[in-house]
C-alpha cells in the first residue's frame, strides 16, 4: 500500500509520526539531548568536516582550496613515508590488537572466580599500569642505550654483549620493545569491562548448562560465557581496534619523534606530523579518513566473527 503513495507524501507522513513520537516521549528525549548534542558536536561534525577537508588544500590560515582527490593520489603514490607508516601500523595492530584483547579477557576470566578481596586487589594490580602517567619512565630506564641501562648493565655483567645496545634507537629492536610495552599497558578499559561482564552473568545459566550436558570449563566458556558477554566483547574489540590503529603517544614517549629510519612510525604519527607541525590540514584529513574507514572495516569483520561465538 505504501508503495502507491507518492514519495513526498510518505516523507511528510514519516516526519509527522516522528514529531508525534517526540511530543509523546519528550521527557526521554530531553534526558538524551545533552549527550546527543555533545556527541554530534565533537564526534559527528569533526568526522564529516574531515571528509570534506580531505578534498581540499587547507593550511588553517587561508580559505580551503578544492583539489579533488589529489591528496589521496599523493598519499598512495608519492608519499613513501606514509606507506612505511601503513606497514608499521598494520604490523603493530596485528600483534597488539588481538594479543591485548585476548590478554584482557583471559586474565579477567582467570581472576573472576577468586574471592572478592583477592579479585579487587588483582584488578587494581593489573589495571594500574594503564593509568600510570609516568609508566614509560621505567621502560626508558630499562632499555637505556648506555651501560647504566638495566638491561645493558645485566648483559654486560654476564658478558652476553661486549658493548651497550641502543635499544630505543636501533631499528632492529624498536618495534619489539614498543609492542612489549604496549601489551604491558593494555589492561585498561577493556579489562574492567570484561570483569564487569563476567560478574553480571547469572550463575543459574551454568547450572542449567550442566544439566544440559556441558562437561568442562572450555565448553562452558564457549557455549555460555562468551555468548552471554557478546556485547561486552564487542565493546572491548572496539577499544582494542582504536588503541592499536591510533597508537602514537606511547611510541613517541619511548623512541621519540620521528623514530630512527621511521622504524615504528605509524599513520597516527604521520597525521600529527602534517596536521600539527606542517599545518597541511587537508592532507592530514585525507590520511585520517583512510585510517577511520580502515578501523570501521576491521570493526565490521570482528563483529561478524563475534556473531559466530557459541555456534
Amino acid at each position: 500500500m505504501d508503495q502507491n503513495i507518492p514519495v513526498n507524501k510518505r516523507v511528510h507522513r514519516e516526519l509527522e509520526l516522528f514529531w508525534l513520537d517526540i511530543k509523546r516521549d519528550k521527557e526521554q528525549y530531553l534526558f538524551l539531548a545533552p549527550f546527543t548534542i555533545v556527541f554530534f558536536t565533537f564526534t559527528v561534525v569533526p568526522v564529516l568536516l574531515s571528509i570534506v577537508l580531505s578534498f581540499t588544500n587547507f593550511n588553517m590560515l587561508q580559505i580551503p582550496i578544492w583539489v579533488g582527490i589529489d591528496n589521496y593520489i599523493r598519499m598512495f603514490l608519492e608519499d613513501d613515508i606514509f606507506l612505511i607508516a601503513v606497514k608499521n601500523t598494520l604490523v603493530f595492530s596485528a600483534v597488539t590488537g588481538p594479543l591485548s584483547y585476548m590478554l584482557c579477557f583471559v586474565i579477567a576470566w582467570l581472576i573472576n572466580e577468586l574471592t572478592p578481596k583477592v579479585r579487587a586487589f588483582l584488578t587494581l594490580l593489573f589495571y594500574a599500569p594503564s593509568i600510570s602517567g609516568n609508566a614509560y619512565m621505567m621502560w626508558t630506564l630499562l632499555f637505556s642505550g648506555d651501560m647504566y641501562g638495566y638491561i645493558n648493565g645485566f648483559l654486560l655483567k654476564y658478558n652476553v654483549i661486549n658493548k651497550p645496545i641502543q635499544w630505543l634507537i636501533d631499528p632492529d629492536y624498536m618495534m619489539s620493545i614498543v609492542i612489549i610495552v604496549t601489551l604491558w599497558m593494555s589492561l585498561g578499559t577493556s579489562f574492567l569491562v570484561f570483569i564487569a561482564g563476567l560478574q553480571g552473568i547469572d550463575p543459574k545459566l551454568y547450572e542449567a548448562a550442566a544439566i544440559d550436558g556441558i562437561k568442562n570449563r572450555w565448553q562452558e566458556l564457549w557455549y555460555i560465557t562468551l555468548p552471554a558477554m557478546r556485547g561486552y566483547l564487542m565493546f572491548g574489540a572496539i577499544i582494542a581496534i582504536t588503541n592499536s590503529f591510533a597508537a602514537a603517544g606511547q611510541i613517541t614517549a619511548l623512541v621519540g619523534f620521528p623514530s630512527t629510519d621511521y622504524a615504528v612510525h605509524t599513520v597516527m604519527q604521520h597525521i600529527q606530523d602534517y596536521g600539527t607541525i606542517r599545518y597541511e590540514m587537508g592532507y592530514a584529513s585525507a590520511m585520517a579518513v583512510v585510517l577511520f574507514f580502515s578501523m570501521v572495516l576491521t570493526q565490521r569483520i570482528v563483529q561478524r566473527l563475534l556473531a559466530k561465538v557459541g555456534e
